[in-house]
């Protein structure tokens, strides 16, 4: 589990909540009206942007801000010199045996030992990279679609409670439920944007970077291990990929 995206969603709706109780009363912030607004507002408008298969694979995808853990490439640097000793002792055929966890890896260590040629390999995992890539940005794009729409729905609400309040001036007491519909769509819309919305899709940005970042570490190791590089040399160029704070 990511703690630091479960910490920050909690810490924001409790500073927002203490905000609130200092400031005055609680039930004053809740209305009907302005969360069906918003909500309604931005889930249907979602489904209008992109399909359906999409924006329901994107909450699952998004499970990944709260529960994946970035990935760790020196587990992936060390399969790929393991599997580069034993071509170098064996041959490359006999990779067809070994036991490799990282499914990225384990595809391209197949594709060499079945004999196929650098180009052809490149391509390969090339494609499986960018329709790897294509698909997180769908994800992320739902979510920075909703980002977008719900305070635009937040300012629709607001013009819809500033309607019904012109239309009751003469009534002092129609005139506060209009103005709290006025206001609490915007407040509504700007917490859900700024507060989930945005920061999900932010994540789920930087989880598909690292991810992508290590299928490409993971690609170079399958080309060097085809070209019958040194395994030494193998793990410098590898390790090149991450921080020199995570290098053994």
């Amino acid at each position: 589990m990511d703690i630091g995206t479960l910490l920050g969603l909690i810490s924001g709706i409790l500073f927002v909540f203490i905000a609130i109780m200092l400031g005055g009363d609680f039930i004053g912030f809740l209305n009907a009206p302005s969360a069906l607004i918003v909500i309604g507002g931005t889930v249907s408008v979602t489904f209008i942007m992109f399909p359906m298969g999409v924006v329901l694979g994107s909450f699952k995808v998004a499970l990944k801000a709260f529960f994946s853990k970035s990935p760790n490439p020196q587990l992936v640097i060390n399969e790929v010199v393991a599997l580069a000793n034993q071509a170098r002792k064996e041959s490359l055929v006999s990779l067809e045996r070994a036991t490799v966890s990282d499914k990225f890896l384990r595809k391209g260590i197949l594709l060499i030992a079945d004999g196929s040629e650098e180009r052809l390999v490149r391509n390969i995992l090339e494609t499986e990279l960018n329709f790897t890539q294509l698909r997180h940005r769908q994800g992320q794009g739902v979510f920075k679609g909703m980002g977008t729409m719900a305070p635009a729905f937040g300012m629709i609400g607001t013009l819809i409670g500033l309607v019904n309040m012109l239309q009751v001036l003469d009534d002092p007491t129609a005139i506060g439920p209009g103005m709290a519909l006025a206001l609490l769509t915007t407040l509504y819309g700007a917490l859900m944007a700024n507060l989930a919305f945005i920061p999900i899709a932010k994540k789920l940005e930087e989880r598909s970077q690292e991810e992508l970042s290590k299928m490409e570490m993971t690609m170079e190791g399958v080309m060097s291990i085809l070209r019958g590089e040194n395994p030494r040399l193998i793990q410098e160029k590898l390790e090149s990929f991450m921080p020199p704070s995570m290098r053994q």
